[in-house]
Parts: structure tokens; C-alpha cells; sequence
């Protein structure tokens, strides 16, 4: 493959990317992981409600469309978890997904059953009320799992690397 004048090699352009570091991850390692945790929960909120906002004008079961806005932004947090807030875990990212996937099911389950309750009773005009509480109280069970299971480093690179920082 041909780049401008020159030849571009996958070699050569894997090699320039991890001499120069990402001035943005480089930012997000010098913050305390339980605030990039928050700042990656912030950004999923965001996806979640924009898609629930968009998805209950025309389509009006609640429960529905929040399914889909919940699967989402699981995906857009794992992403952006992986690449800013835990380190890597030493597994493929299929049996890292898979992790990261019975821990997000399991505060996305607390999450839900707590923003149907709500919408189903008292909260029925202001679903997206309903939506910012469950999703506050889904995140509570969230931080820890992520950390203590889903990028736990395995056992072989947990003897190998340091720990870039554990609170």
C-alpha cells in the first residue's frame, strides 16, 4: 500500500504508533480509574438516553426501547473501558468481552428491573427520570465487577506486569 510518496508498511505504522504515545490515553493514565470509570459511565449515559430519547418518539413501550438504548451503550462502555480505564487483562478480547458481558448484564439487569419498576408506577410521564435513576444504581454494582472480574488481569500477566493504579 502506497501513502503520499512513499511505501507504508503495517510493520512500519504499527511501530510509529507505539513510539508515539496517545496524548489523550496519556491524560486519562495520570486520572485515578475510578474517575475515567465514571467519565466512560457518563459517556454510555449519554448514549443511553440520546437512543431511549430518540427510540420512545416512535416507539412507545418503554420497556422495549430501553432494552435496546441498555445494549447500546453496554457496547460504548466496553469500548471506551477497555481503552481508557483498566489495563489489560492478558485474556483474548472474546473471553473479555464475554466477561465484561455477565457483569454488564448483571447491572444492567438492577438497572432495568429499577427503571421498570418506576416507569410502570410513579414515573410513567418522565421515563428518562425513571432511565437516570436505574442507571445510578446499576452503576453501584458496575465499578466493582468490571474491576474484579471483567479486566482482572489473568493470573500469568498479574505476576508480570504492574498495576497502573488500583483504586
Amino acid at each position: 500500500m502506497t501513502v503520499g510518496n512513499g511505501a507504508f508498511s503495517e510493520a512500519k505504522g504499527t511501530a510509529a504508533a507505539v513510539d508515539q504515545p496517545d496524548p489523550f490515553r496519556s491524560l486519562a493514565d495520570r486520572l485515578p480509574r475510578a474517575f475515567r470509570f465514571l467519565a466512560v459511565g457518563g459517556v454510555g449515559l449519554l448514549s443511553d438516553l440520546a437512543v431511549f430519547t430518540i427510540l420512545i418518539a416512535h416507539w412507545p413501550h418503554p420497556l422495549r426501547v430501553r432494552l435496546v438504548s441498555l445494549a447500546i451503550a453496554t457496547l460504548v462502555t466496553w469500548r471506551l473501558n477497555r481503552a481508557l480505564t483498566f489495563d489489560q487483562s492478558g485474556r483474548r478480547q472474546s473471553d473479555e468481552a464475554a466477561r465484561y458481558a455477565a457483569v454488564a448484564a448483571t447491572a444492567q439487569g438492577v438497572s432495568y428491573a429499577v427503571f421498570a419498576v418506576l416507569v410502570l408506577t410513579v414515573m410513567a410521564r418522565h421515563p428518562q427520570v425513571a432511565l437516570l435513576i436505574g442507571a445510578g444504581i446499576g452503576a453501584l454494582f458496575s465499578y466493582n465487577g468490571h474491576r474484579l472480574f471483567a479486566f482482572k488481569p489473568s493470573q500469568s500477566d498479574a505476576s508480570t506486569s504492574p498495576a497502573r493504579q488500583t483504586a
